[in-house]
């Protein structure tokens, strides 16, 4: 009697047409397959390759692939072959298992299974969405099966060195393929802008058509991004009218957010918006762009505006989105906004990430809130480098100096290097403790130990530093030693200092000074007045006001935000558009009335300019 072999045709085909039907239903899910596999256990057929293979690529279907499911049907099968060892390396390339994949990859060996030209690529992809996780490990295993010249292979091997930091080696892998394709030059322009190297990415664009390789969109969405880092708007118009077919952007959304995202990148929010609003269709991944480009571009109120929209539409969303809408609550001050979130993703059960976490912590520390920034920070299951800093920032603001330098050493006893951000907070940390000595050190020891060379930045944290101290001719002296030309932020941290120490010489010769390098700016001409006003200076005031006429220059309005209710009310000095404008002025005038009678501003002259 013949015996049927395990990868034979199946028996039963009503079961096959059971199977074939799955896919085409609107709504299926696991429990669906779990119960065809309950058939084929009391039908005896739970060994049966053609079966379980069937199941396993269904198992691709759904929403999330369900590893250890996938992995108990895998283990059914007496003898897999190799393309259904694939089904499970792309299943895992789907959930981000690198370790399973290698575990899966060393088990195929041990049962004398060689890849295929497929295997690889799969493999490649899992270690491509891993965070830390060497992708090198794999060159060796595709060199010994001969596929290191299998152009399929090489793009995938470009894309996932490029996504993990090993951008050299992808070079180098790049500059062996033959017959490069649109592909492989994506891959590789991808890498270039996911690890700083934006220049670089836009040359490769420009040397793939100097190659004469047709591109595609993938190609053009790649080679916005780096555009919109450089801000270079001229390179992404070409691009976008160049390679973008007319249409092509209001039914393709992921060009269309690739395109708000770089128009708002470069400062150009009204460019953004156009193609926002003409986009029929909008995905997450375009509200959250044009969120992002609202709060880049300094519109917030605008951002938390497309916020409600989008939930109004019922998009949900992600870290991404909440990360911005926490930004511009945090520079609007709208601390109940930023709770409101807060909540949200407690309610939704939203895995809080490096961004989200560092996002929270920064809201409520500059809010105020420092006691729930700790509370954030301490819920944390992993804190990076990001986090940490947000956490010494925020101490910072709160002039908790002390706390602030015990979570950097902490910070560093556990092995993590600070950045440039983290030495900003840290030196603003010693500056409002009045910690000189320490910050000395701490600026010393920025580029000999931690490879951080001082930016302007941390220069300006240090003359600040010395300047309130009080050692005004070392802060002078550290301005002249500078490897950089000195912006107008340190000469008016130096400024301030010479007002708190009644240094009015250097003052004036630093107003004057500002007034040079930007005499169209009017705050320049506010401070020098201000300095002329506290010594009773009134023929230098008139003197100010003089130059100002002169140059044509007029006091910027001020402009400020106060939440009350979970809304943010904005307000312009001399501006009625508010609704209450008229009662909130009463209010004042009658409260200026009542101030007048009070001795409450002993320097009430220094004035002068602020209010004429």
């Amino acid at each position: 009697m013949l015996q049927r072999s395990f990868n034979s045709p199946p028996p039963f085909p009503a079961l096959n047409e059971q199977l074939k039907s799955l896919i085409f239903l609107k709504e299926w899910n696991l429990n669906h397959l779990k119960q065809i596999n309950s058939v084929l256990i009391t039908c005896g057929l739970s060994h049966h390759s053609s079966y379980i293979s069937k199941l396993l690529r269904l198992c691709l279907l759904l929403p999330s692939f369900p590893s250890s499911y996938a992995s108990s049907l895998f283990n059914q099968i007496k003898r897999p072959t190799i393309h259904t060892w694939n089904v499970m390396f792309k299943g895992f390339s789907i959930t981000s298992h690198p370790h399973k994949s290698i575990n899966f990859y060393m088990q195929m060996r041990q049962d004398g299974i060689f890849p295929n030209k497929h295997t690889f690529p799969l493999l490649l992809r899992a270690f491509s969405k891993a965070k830390n996780e060497n992708p090198v490990i794999l060159l060796a295993q595709i060199f010994k099966f001969g596929y290191i010249s299998d152009q399929f292979v090489q793009n995938s091997l470009v894309y996932t060195l490029a996504s993990s930091a090993y951008v050299d080696l992808a070079r180098q892998v790049f500059d062996e393929i033959t017959n490069k394709d649109v592909l492989s030059y994506t891959a590789l322009i991808d890498g270039y802008a996911r690890n700083g190297l934006p220049v670089k990415a836009l040359e490769l664009f420009v040397e793939m058509r100097q190659a004469e390789v047709k591109v595609d969109e993938v190609a053009v969405v790649a080679a916005l991004s780096p555009a919109g880092t450089l801000k270079f708007v001229w390179f992404g118009r070409c691009l976008h009218g160049f390679y973008v077919e007319a249409g092509r952007v209001s039914s393709d959304v992921y060009i269309g957010s690739a395109l708000v995202d770089m128009y708002a990148k470069c400062g150009f929010c009204d460019d953004a918006l156009k193609v926002f609003e003409d986009m029929p269709y909008k995905n997450l991944i375009s509200w959250s762009a044009m969120i992002a480009g609202f709060v880049h571009c300094n519109r917030l109120r605008e951002a938390l505006c497309v916020f409600q929209e989008m939930l109004a539409g019922r998009v949900v969303p992600n870290q991404v989105t909440l990360t911005s809408v926490l930004s511009a609550s945090t520079r609007l001050g709208a601390l109940e906004q930023g709770r409101w979130v807060a909540r949200y993703i407690k309610a939704h059960k939203i895995e809080i990430n490096a961004a989200l976490g560092t996002a929270l912590i920064d809201m409520y520390a500059k809010c105020g809130c420092i006691d729930e920034a700790l509370l954030v920070f301490e819920k944390l299951p992993e804190k990076g480098v990001y986090v940490w800093t947000a956490m010494i920032n925020g101490l910072a603001t709160h002039g908790d100096a002390e706390k602030s330098l015990a979570f950097f050493l902490e910070m560093l006893s556990n092995g993590l290097r600070p950045n440039e951000v983290t030495f900003v907070g840290i030196l603003g940390a010693c500056s409002h403790g009045g910690l000189v000595d320490e910050g000395w050190r701490l600026f010393s020891l920025m580029d000999q130990v931690y490879r951080v060379k001082p930016n302007i930045d941390h220069y300006g944290c240090m003359v600040d530093l010395l300047g309130r101290a009080g050692y005004l001719e070392e802060a002078c002296r550290l301005i002249q030693d500078m490897p950089m030309e000195p912006t107008p932020s340190i000469w008016g941290a130096l400024f301030g200092s010479c007002m708190i120490h009644k240094a009015y010489d250097l003052g004036e010769w630093i107003g004057r000074h500002l007034i040079d390098i930007q005499p169209y700016h009017s705050g320049r001409y506010t401070l020098l007045a201000n300095l002329y006003s506290t010594c009773k200076n009134w023929e230098g005031v008139a003197q100010v006001r003089k130059m100002m006429r002169e140059m044509g220059v007029e006091k910027i309005r001020g402009c400020s935000w106060i939440e009350l209710n979970g809304e943010v009310h904005e307000f312009i000095a001399f501006d009625g558009s508010h609704a209450k404008s008229e009662y909130i002025y009463s209010v004042l005038d009658n409260l200026f009335g009542q101030i007048q009678h009070i001795t409450i501003f002993p320097d009430a002259d220094s004035l002068v300019l602020e209010n004429s």
